[in-house]
């Protein structure tokens, strides 16, 4: 099995999808485009991607490319993630006078970086703010990744764990072009749009309350080219095999003005 995800090798998605599908043969991609693209295009049977994470919220692109593209969600992972400090092997900590990385990255660190004295600068990516220092030599900055992007490129880390919030978890999405049979307990995806009336939003959501179905997520984003219009994303618990949800599905399709499913799949119990 082949699984794409965007990054370089050691990128904390290529970390979720090595411990969400084990030992499967990975595809680095530049953009999440390019990901969604190699998985329509049948270069690969599945893709991982990032969609929310507990500190800094949604992925709000992939939520869009969800909705443009024709795939099913078949699974969910979620990550710890747990920062390094990685440098050129031989670099004293008091070298480091800047720190590269993913913008979120930084963010999720700027309360260690700023205690330390070290200015930050952004970089495309994690695994490949490592790969970029490699190739530079530089031996007054550091780069933020995960362990296994240090490993990969024979860099030295200088101390791990230094995001500024322990409770730092990033929820992926495991992505194919059909879906897939699975046994347990189930969580479904949807996305649907509303007339702008009163109540509206409340009658689609008493669906699912009359119904005793959890919500465990509700995000909504702008309806493009229909200024002040909104999609709804919605993740529930229950498959869409089971009548419950069946019936709530159909009792949205009185209000909704458009529905679509992206997937029930197995709800993750790390």
């Amino acid at each position: 099995m082949r699984v794409a995800f965007q990054g370089e090798a050691g990128a904390y998605s290529e970390q979720a999808l090595l411990g969400h599908f084990g030992q499967v043969d990975t595809l680095p991609c530049e953009s999440f485009e390019a990901v969604f693209e190699t998985v329509n295009a049948g270069a690969c049977e599945s893709a991982m991607i990032p969609i929310e994470n507990s500190l800094a919220g949604s992925i709000h692109q992939n939520y869009d490319l969800l909705l443009r593209n024709e795939l099913q969600i078949v699974g969910e992972h979620f990550l710890r993630v747990r920062h390094c400090l990685i440098a050129i092997p031989g670099v004293d900590m008091r070298d480091i006078l800047k720190a590269i990385s993913h913008p979120q990255a930084l963010g999720q660190c700027a309360g260690y970086l700023r205690s330390h004295g070290i200015q930050a600068e952004q970089a495309y990516d994690t695994a490949g703010s490592v790969k970029l220092l490699k190739e530079s030599g530089a031996r007054d900055t550091a780069a933020i990744a995960s362990r296994r992007a240090a490993e990969l490129n024979g860099m030295q880390i200088l101390a791990e764990g230094i995001e500024d919030n322990p409770e730092n978890f990033t929820r992926f999405l495991a992505i194919q072009r059909e879906p897939q049979a699975f046994r347990g307990e189930a969580k479904t995806s949807i996305v649907f749009t509303l007339k702008n009336l009163p109540g509206a939003l409340f009658k689609a959501m008493s669906v699912f309350a009359l119904r005793d179905i959890d919500l465990t997520k509700i995000e909504s984003r702008p309806l493009q080219g229909s200024p002040w219009e909104y999609l709804f994303y919605i993740d529930f618990v229950g498959a869409t095999q089971e009548d419950t949800v069946r019936r709530s599905l159909d009792h949205l399709r009185e209000y909704a003005t458009m529905l679509r499913v992206l997937g029930s799949y197995p709800r993750f119990r790390g």
